[in-house]
């Protein structure tokens, strides 16, 4: 066992999957963590939910493990980051009405459809800095008032993923403008609850929790203490949304840097001082501090892709001894096709896509089969999809945020060299691998050791925590072929697109 710091600060990440915590040594190079699942549930198509208990479980376990191994008296402070997007109804006496609806669950397609139609979507959009779409709690709302009027009567507040998890950590119920920021309730130039917003999604102000900044510190409350084995009072920083602190922990932080984080879903965004006066539609405007915003977008289908493609396509393939899974031998397929997939053109939206076209009922294609092409190539053209449709986003941000630079990747998928390659390629800047792991944590480790008055700012906390040894990542070195290929596919997407839009509608009439 290493030598253990004196003082540690916790990076408390809730995701769709797991919680994790990482504990950051702050007077010596030093990191420990640790994870707890949960399970993601689709009781109906549609619908992707999860058991709010089971996650703040999830949550309180995890710290529990790492102060077994740091003791409480080394932890500093608390900082908090979570997924965006979901919403829980609680009832007077602050327990779940109803499950945890994560950014997945699409039953909101018609409610964000009927917005977009009349024209109220575009002004929401310039409001709020949050796309209209089944992801945001403001649809949810509005389908839970047309749907469910009898659950809207039993619940006394509407909270976010993160306030659920804040509510038993500090008994307090609250919130703070970063997540709050993604719920499409928020005015992003005030920092407060939008009546306009909130009419469209048929809620009241005094329904939602009260809006503080993502510094603001509330202490660690006693039966947290006792579940968890820190110190009651213990600092707790309400932290910000994983997708922001993403950036802040991988270090796409300054003027033209992209930070990419591909995972399961994937988003690029970059880091302003100030937000825009109008956004381009394809954009979304976060906030990640009190004084700076992101501005970037997100794709539904990231590495999801894989897990799809090796269901549909790949049966006979199973795990091999020696941990070879499926995933990977989906992927040595894929890597057997050359760039471009021989022609062959996937819209990989499987699930509600997001940018750039915020449209959850766009239908995923394939484009150009023909017989040469077999599985792989269907799994190639999957990743190349997904790589485009990120790269599609940059451009927006390059045109109307600031030139892109350069950029810094992170994510589960870049441990494989073909998803590497692949994305590296399609961005075609300047391209980093960034810290993978342990890079949302970070973010809200670096933001709570600001708040905590011991760094001048959040950016520059960063390297407090990091170990200086650490060799400086290295840029892809990015394949010409690759880089042709994606070039020639991109430049037709658009017109892919547009002619698409014909066909979408016809199965729309099937439908109904």
């Amino acid at each position: 066992m290493p030598e253990l710091p004196r003082e540690v600060v916790l990076g408390l990440d809730v995701g769709t999957t797991a919680a994790k915590v990482v504990a950051f040594g702050v007077d010596l190079p030093w990191r420990w963590s640790t994870e707890r699942e949960y399970p993601l549930h689709e009781p109906e198509p549609g619908h992707q939910v999860q058991d709010p208990e089971q996650v703040v479980a999830a949550a309180l376990g995890a710290l529990a493990d790492v102060v077994a191994t740091t003791g409480s008296d080394a932890v500093i402070g608390i900082s908090l980051s979570s997924a965006m997007h979901g919403l829980i109804g609680l009832d007077a006496a602050r327990r779940p009405v109803t499950p945890l609806l994560t950014w997945a669950d699409a039953r909101s397609s018609t409610q964000a459809a009927r917005l977009r139609a009349d024209g109220t979507a575009r002004r929401l959009h310039d409001l709020t800095g949050t796309p209209v779409h089944p992801m945001t709690p403001l649809t949810k709302l509005a389908w839970f008032a047309e749907n469910e009027p009898a659950t809207c009567e039993r619940v006394r507040w509407w909270v976010g993923l993160k306030d659920f998890v804040l509510l038993h950590l500090t008994g307090e119920l609250l919130t703070e403008q970063s997540s709050a920021s993604g719920t499409g309730l928020l005015d992003r130039t005030a920092r407060t609850w939008a009546p306009d917003a909130l009419a469209v999604a048929g809620v009241e102000a005094d329904r939602l929790p009260p809006v503080l900044p993502p510094s603001a510190v509330r202490p660690l409350a006693v039966s947290a203490a006792q579940v968890t084995g820190l110190r009651s009072g213990t600092p707790v920083v309400l932290g910000g949304a994983d997708g922001p602190l993403g950036n802040l922990g991988t270090g796409a932080t300054d003027p033209g840097v992209l930070g990419l984080s591909l995972g399961t879903s994937g988003a690029v965004r970059m880091v302003v001082d100030a937000p825009p006066e109008r956004l381009d539609p394809a954009l979304f405007c976060y906030t990640l501090t009190e004084s700076t915003w992101v501005v970037g977008g997100a794709v539904s289908t990231g590495g999801a892709v894989v897990r799809w493609a090796g269901r549909a396509l790949t049966p006979d393939l199973h795990e091999q001894p020696g941990g070879h899974g499926v995933d990977e031998q989906v992927l040595d397929l894929a890597a057997s096709v050359p760039p471009g997939s021989d022609g062959l053109v996937m819209l990989p939206y499987v699930l509600a896509e997001r940018a750039p076209l915020w449209d959850p009922d766009v239908p995923g294609a394939l484009l150009g089969l023909a017989r040469r092409h077999g599985r792989a190539h269907v799994l190639r053209a999957g990743l190349e999809g997904v790589a485009l449709q990120l790269s599609l986003i940059a451009e927006r941000i390059d045109r109307a945020v600031a030139p892109v630079t350069s950029v810094r990747a992170t994510g589960g998928v870049f441990r494989s060299e073909l998803w590497t390659q692949v994305v590296a390629a399609a961005l075609d800047r300047p391209f980093v691998l960034a810290e993978a792991e342990e890079g949302t944590a970070l973010g809200a480790a670096a933001l709570g050791l600001a708040a905590l008055g011991r760094a001048a700012s959040p950016v520059a906390a960063v390297p407090l925590l990091r170990d200086s040894d650490e060799p400086e990542p290295v840029e892809v070195r990015r394949d010409p072929e690759l880089v042709a290929a994606a070039a020639a596919t991109r430049a037709r997407l658009p017109r892919l697109l547009e002619a698409l839009a014909p066909v979408h509608d016809l199965l729309a009439d099937g439908d109904a």
